[in-house]
């Protein structure tokens, strides 16, 4: 399946003592849409790009944060910031430098109303230099989980970005970072076709010491699921992410390959367009938005199946969620895990009592690249609400028609998968949950304007409190009035089902990223 590199000594160096030099080939549904880390704040651009930037800290593959680019950080005063010592002797692919003006850089550019991932420094007042290796990062309220909460913030170059005319990101008509890179982790991108090929090869002067085995890595976006697996059966490809579900078991008997299966940090939901005055794609209802009232989203939890989409769509393979985090998140609210039961007489119910008892059609907007059996669940959707009266028109596609769709706001309902970065109940409520806030950075992700006083009101509070027990009660609070006023009908989390060659070693982590330095092929 391999083809071995053998008499390089490039090759003996980058590999120390983990064995030959290998190809490495993977194929995902979706490409990442930019290689410009502040550009897009999703999983397959942050995924992907974890193996060619670096932050101050990273996930381990428990999931722990660790050291990366600060070797340590300890917190400033009365909860008045933290302190990061930054590590010596680190440098770019580019070979320039690293050290803290870099650090100001990219926290200028991440924290920008032209960034994605500005959200992410919502509670950050000032970023500091305090020498060229220590970096004090200054929030507005005390923030015991901010560590982990950057763990994807990825630093960039400055003298790099300035001379190519990349000092912002531009998510929209793209710029030099959009195709290129110049990080400082274990590999470093050598050719990219958007749609076609990525290629990677390692980087020679990282700072840390490489686990793998690979000289050189490409990765091919392949959307159909038979031509993926036809792709990991004979070998054209080592890793293949997802397994279409209906073939797991098939793959789990070949012995020439494996199938890797977990439950990812993502639960997927249905989302509403609170702030709109009427319905975009309705045949009849086009001077009121329905699902402005919390009764008509109620309906909608009520009549989607969601224990007959495990059952068939999914295989039995996911697990049903209640909330906008899983249970394996922390924050979790274990008091309020039973979600509204199947019931379409009460569904049928709450749309009379709402006014609209002889039923409504709509626009579903769906992906049909980015999650897991994603259009197909869809299309249950679909069929379900019109058992209810509720006639939806579906209209699925790739994912990077998708993003400016809903930021656009063309849609009357909407699909969405939600992975806490910090793995803390707290992410979603800040993205998702929040009123919409440019200035607060507040709400990024927050589509439909949903609007709670109170939800606003707990956010800061949250983010402070470091009594595990008053920060609990105040997450319960939270995720009771998420339930009650229907903000999204949380459906289920999702399963993680890689398939790989049987001499691959390689480690899945929940948050479904594909970390290329901890593989192996023997």
């Amino acid at each position: 399946m391999m083809r071995k590199l053998t008499g390089t000594a490039l090759a003996a160096m980058l590999i120390g003592n983990v064995g030959l030099a290998e190809e490495f080939k993977w194929a995902e549904t979706t490409d990442p849409q930019t290689m410009d880390p502040h550009a897009v704040n999703s999983a397959p651009v942050l995924g992907f790009l974890n193996n060619v930037y670096e932050g101050l800290v990273r996930r381990g593959k428990d999931m722990a944060i660790e050291p990366a680019l600060a070797t340590a950080w300890e917190p400033i005063g009365e909860g008045e910031g933290w302190r990061f010592m930054l590590r010596e002797g680190v440098t770019f692919h580019g070979g320039e430098a690293f050290d803290a003006d870099d650090v100001i850089f990219s926290y200028q550019r991440a924290s920008n109303e032209a960034s994605d991932t500005r959200s992410w420094f919502a509670p950050v007042s000032d970023v500091i230099k305090v020498d060229d290796y220590t970096v004090d990062i200054m929030t507005t309220a005390p923030n015991p989980i901010f560590p982990d909460s950057i763990a994807n913030w990825m630093i960039m170059d400055s003298g790099w970005a300035e001379a190519n005319g990349t000092s912002l990101p531009d998510k929209e008509n793209g710029n030099y970072a959009t195709l290129n890179t110049n990080g400082t982790g274990a590999f470093m991108v050598t050719a990219r076709e958007p749609g076609l090929r990525t290629v990677l090869e390692p980087h020679a002067s990282w700072w840390d010491e490489a686990e793998h085995n690979i000289t050189r890595a490409e990765l091919t976006p392949i959307q159909n699921p038979a031509t993926a697996v036809a792709a990991l059966l004979s070998g054209d490809v080592d890793l293949i992410n997802p397994v279409p579900i209906q073939d797991a078991a098939r793959l789990s008997a070949d012995s020439s390959v494996q199938v890797i299966q977990g439950i990812e940090a993502r639960v997927i939901m249905l989302g509403f367009p609170h702030e709109a005055d009427a319905l975009k794609y309705s045949a009849e209802t086009t001077d009121a938005n329905p699902f402005a009232d919390a009764r008509v989203r109620r309906a909608v939890a009520h009549a989607v199946n969601v224990p007959a989409i495990l059952q068939t769509i999914m295989r039995g393979s996911a697990e049903p969620a209640s909330q906008l985090v899983s249970p394996a998140m922390r924050g979790y609210s274990a008091a309020l895990a039973e979600r509204p039961a199947f019931d379409p007489d009460m569904a049928r119910a709450m749309l009379e009592e709402a006014g609209y008892g002889d039923g409504f059609s709509f626009g579903l907007k769906c992906p049909n690249d980015r999650y897991l059996n994603d259009e197909a669940v869809c299309q249950a959707v679909t069929g379900m609400l019109a058992q209810v009266g509720i006639t939806a028109v579906l209209d699925a596609m790739p994912v990077q028609n998708y993003w400016p769709e809903l930021r656009a706001d063309n849609y009357d309902m909407y699909l969405l998968g939600w992975s806490p970065g910090t793995f803390d109940a707290e992410h979603p409520v800040r993205f998702l949950a929040s009123t919409p806030n440019e200035e607060k950075k507040l709400g990024s992700w927050n589509f439909g304007g949903f609007s709670n006083a109170r939800v606003d009101e707990l956010l800061p509070m949250i983010q402070s409190e470091i009594d595990d027990t008053k920060r609990q009660a105040m997450l319960d609070e939270t995720a009771k009035i998420l339930q009650d006023e229907v903000a999204y009908v949380p459906m289920y989390v999702q399963p993680l089902v890689w398939g790989a060659g049987a001499n691959v070693a390689l480690t899945q982590r929940p948050d479904n990223f594909f970390i290329l330095r901890w593989v192996t092929v023997n």
